[in-house]
């Protein structure tokens, strides 16, 4: 006889743990599967582990409005139980007069998303406080900030099981069948898969959300949107950051450009760029290095030469035509107590609890 649970979440990386722990404390039995050996080895342990203010996504959408919630929420958490960060703060700066009007876009969609607290500053003030910068004038977000992205992690496992779930590594989810008023049937496992029976299924499997729904009988095919890789790489600085806290370029398209961020033991390293790749490969290729020494000296012209090495890359789930979060209920693929999560890239970390309490929100306005 197949065992069924409340609930199975797909993905143990920061949005799939921030769900399971949601889900568990709502008193459901819950099972997190993961297809690796461990928590958050993706694009959860692959990225800046920068927490955004909001800043730069289109008001009203998913991204805006889970950026917002999800920011105050994890600073809270992070206070509560403990996990390392740092409210760094960060400049956003035009390094020419052509990009002044652009800078000034991003403090208006800024405002409109209710990021309140961004100030202009002109040449002389952001250089000031920053000598080793260039620029005309600059955004500061102040409520910008870095996390331990593990440490993180390890506290929403802690969460899940301290409320009674149970988390499964090794298990992928391989297949499975949906029947009208029936639970959702998965295939979970290797060579020899088990079948575990689920009333809810969230499928927050990141870079394989697409793959693990068309293995599902019974979600429609038309509803799977379609999606790309974008792999962004990552170069580390040899020697101290000049700078105390993040720089980002005028954003570029598929990204926000080679940015400085730091680390919270204050080592810097640049990017992500964008390349847009078919299979999931995380080399970096050292000769990419060009290309980020150019866009780098932009706003830090006396970067030496030699100073960038190979650091690590992290792949982003975009959708195809969109740039938006992607949360699918049953209104839009008509499976009762399944939601699908496509393209939750950045800010995914930093909106990974608001995330989580917008899942649980749907499926219990579902009629049970």
């Amino acid at each position: 006889m197949t065992d069924t649970v409340d609930c199975v979440v797909i993905g143990a990386g920061v949005v799939g743990l921030a769900i399971a722990r949601a889900c568990a404390l709502q008193g459901w039995e819950t099972v997190l599967v993961e297809a690796e050996n461990a928590i958050g080895t993706g694009t959860s342990s692959r990225n800046s582990e920068v927490i955004h203010a909001g800043i730069y996504y289109p008001q009203g959408s998913l991204k805006a409005r889970l950026c917002v919630q999800g920011k105050q929420r994890l600073y809270a958490y992070c206070d509560e139980k403990g996990v390392p960060y740092e409210r760094c703060g960060k400049f956003i700066v035009a390094t020419h007069e052509g990009q002044l009007d652009a800078l000034r876009a991003i403090r208006a969609a800024a405002e409109a998303n209710g990021v309140d607290d961004l100030r202009w500053l002109e040449r002389g003030e952001a250089q000031a406080r920053e000598r080793a910068l260039h620029c005309v004038a600059a955004l500061e977000s102040p409520s910008t900030g870095i996390v331990d992205s593990h440490g993180l992690m390890l506290a929403l496992q802690g969460d899940f099981e301290a409320a009674g779930g149970m988390l499964a590594f090794c298990s992928p989810v391989t297949g499975g069948v949906t029947q009208a008023g029936q639970p959702i049937l998965l295939k979970v496992g290797g060579e020899e898969p088990m079948e575990l029976c689920a009333r809810r299924v969230i499928n927050s499997a990141g870079l394989y959300a697409q793959q693990v729904a068309a293995s599902i009988d019974g979600i429609p095919v038309g509803s799977i949107a379609p999606g790309r890789y974008a792999k962004g790489n990552y170069y580390s600085l040899s020697g101290a950051s000049p700078f105390s806290r993040l720089i980002y370029p005028i954003p570029e398209e598929g990204g926000l450009g080679v940015h400085l961020t730091i680390d919270l033991g204050h080592q810097a390293r640049f990017g992500p760029d964008v390349e847009w790749i078919d299979t999931i490969d995380y080399t970096v290729d050292p000769s990419r290095s060009a290309k980020f020494y150019e866009a780098i000296r932009s706003y830090w012209p006396d970067l030496p030469d030699g100073a960038l090495q190979p650091g690590y890359a992290g792949i982003r789930p975009k959708l195809a035509g969109a740039s938006d979060f992607l949360i699918q209920d049953a209104r839009e693929h008509g499976v009762r107590g399944l939601v699908n999560l496509y393209g939750i890239e950045s800010p995914g970390l930093t909106a990974s609890l608001a995330i989580a309490e917008e899942v649980v929100a749907r499926l219990n306005g579902e009629a049970w």
